[in-house]
């Protein structure tokens, strides 16, 4: 028999970006709760540690103030794992499949917070594309399992090893950042199955559901989308570039490249840092290591991150070229932006604007702050909230001995970086029609 229709819930009165930073919200805490039971912890995990591992996973971040491989027992880690699953499908998405899955039907309501959560402009075949999300997420998890325990299998035995190779499978693709390993991946820095196996599925994570479905549904480059032909082209310029960057400037340093002895281990490394840079933050090598102009490089790519409707974070790699190709339209004295026969709208020129704006004072911000109350790490402290508002979770080696002051702004950077920055500005601002019109004034830049 067919569930009646599922109303939506009267006393939801809120925009669908404040119910969805509510549910995000919710999530962690009872994430906090269920890491707090004696069955997941291997030694007593203090509230505000609970809390901080909580919202690290469900924001899909991946920093951590505790060791997950040997603080967690294998309860504990699936908490985890699942929280990375939530945050990473998104609430809203996750909620709608089970929905769905019963026989309820979804409403209008429903239908508005699913289209804040998966980051689209339009309702029209959200059901679609969230059965999509799920069987690419599945599908790809299970393989990249499946592959990894050719590696874990052999050294942990059957159990533990097919766990690790799951959980890291479960971490890679929804760019968590987190490992079992108390160094994260450092100890495979020059295995090939892990090289190969973990930066595809984090980019297959972060490249978006959009263009995996378009690729997969056209095959062919004239009939793909304008954003699938955007998100292609940069993502394959940033990773030739960014890869080539980092291992010209750290090829003979000690403390990174210099310590593997071949070229292809370097090269391997290389590729592996710079793919988990921009959402990953897994790592192979000491990040602490870095020279401060590889450390800087680190944070653009952090701040630039993946694609939209993907497990990835930062400004995104479409807002980052509309950016570049604005910049170039102006000094052209070009009014429109054209890119590949295809024209860009006035209104996600702004969009791209405000969101670019918003994170960037809300960085600045952070950074002001955490200052306040730091010994002198201005770059490391820089790094970190770089890392915890595009929520890729690579860390200089600092978030274990940050403040309680500094610990909860990082936690409210994952929060927001997740949830994001342009839906806390609509949620904070008052979406109010202007009633007069003034008359146009002139202001000089540069």
């Amino acid at each position: 028999m067919r569930i009646p229709y599922l109303k939506p819930l009267r006393i939801i009165r809120l925009p669908p970006s404040a119910v969805l930073a509510l549910l995000y919200l919710g999530l962690i805490l009872l994430g906090m709760l269920l890491l707090k039971l004696p069955f997941a912890t291997t030694q007593p995990l203090a509230w505000q540690d609970a809390l901080f591992t909580a919202t690290s996973a469900v924001t899909i971040t991946g920093l951590g103030v505790v060791d997950t491989g040997a603080h967690f027992t294998t309860w504990g880690q699936g908490i985890i794992a699942l929280l990375l699953e939530l945050g990473g499908i998104g609430v809203m998405t996750f909620t709608v499949l089970v929905l769905s899955m019963l026989g309820f039907q979804i409403g209008t309501a429903q239908h508005a917070f699913l289209r804040e959560d998966l980051n689209q402009t339009s309702i029209n075949s959200l059901m679609k594309l969230t059965w999509i999300i799920f069987k690419i997420v599945i599908s790809c998890q299970a393989v990249g399992a499946l592959i990894l325990s050719v590696v874990f299998i052999p050294e942990l035995g059957w159990g533990k090893g097919f766990w690790y190779a799951t959980f890291h499978s479960i971490s890679a693709f929804t760019n968590g950042g987190f490992a079992l390993y108390s160094n994260s991946m450092s100890p495979f820095v020059d295995n090939l199955i892990i090289n190969i196996t973990i930066p595809i599925l984090v980019i297959l994570g972060g490249i978006g559901y959009s263009v995996i479905t378009d690729v997969w549904k056209q095959r062919r480059w004239h009939a793909f989308s304008l954003h699938t032909k955007l998100m292609l082209v940069g993502t394959a310029i940033l990773l030739v570039v960014s890869v080539s960057a980092f291992a010209l400037l750290e090829w003979t340093n000690p403390k990174t490249l210099g310590a593997l002895d071949s070229p292809s281990a370097k090269f391997g490394a290389s590729w592996f840092q710079m793919v988990m840079s921009r959402s990953g933050g897994l790592n192979s090598i000491d990040l602490a290591g870095m020279h401060e102009s590889t450390t800087l490089l680190f944070i653009m790519l952090m701040l630039i991150g993946g694609g939209s409707t993907s497990m990835a974070g930062g400004l995104k790699v479409t807002t980052f070229i509309v950016l570049i190709l604005s910049a170039i339209a102006f000094f052209k004295r070009q009014r429109w932006i054209h890119v590949f026969g295809r024209s860009i709208r006035e209104d996600q020129i702004q969009k791209v604007l405000a969101l670019t704006v918003t994170t960037l004072i809300l960085l600045m911000l952070a950074v002001f702050l955490l200052t306040l109350d730091s010994d002198g790490q201005i770059l490391a402290l820089f790094f970190e909230a770089t890392s915890a508002l595009a929520t890729v979770g690579a860390s200089l080696g600092i978030t274990a001995s940050l403040s309680d002051f500094e610990r909860s702004i990082i936690m409210l950077l994952m929060f927001m970086g997740r949830v994001g920055p342009l839906s806390l500005g609509i949620f904070l601002a008052m979406n109010t029609t202007p009633k007069v019109r003034y008359p146009k004034g002139q202001i000089y830049f540069g």
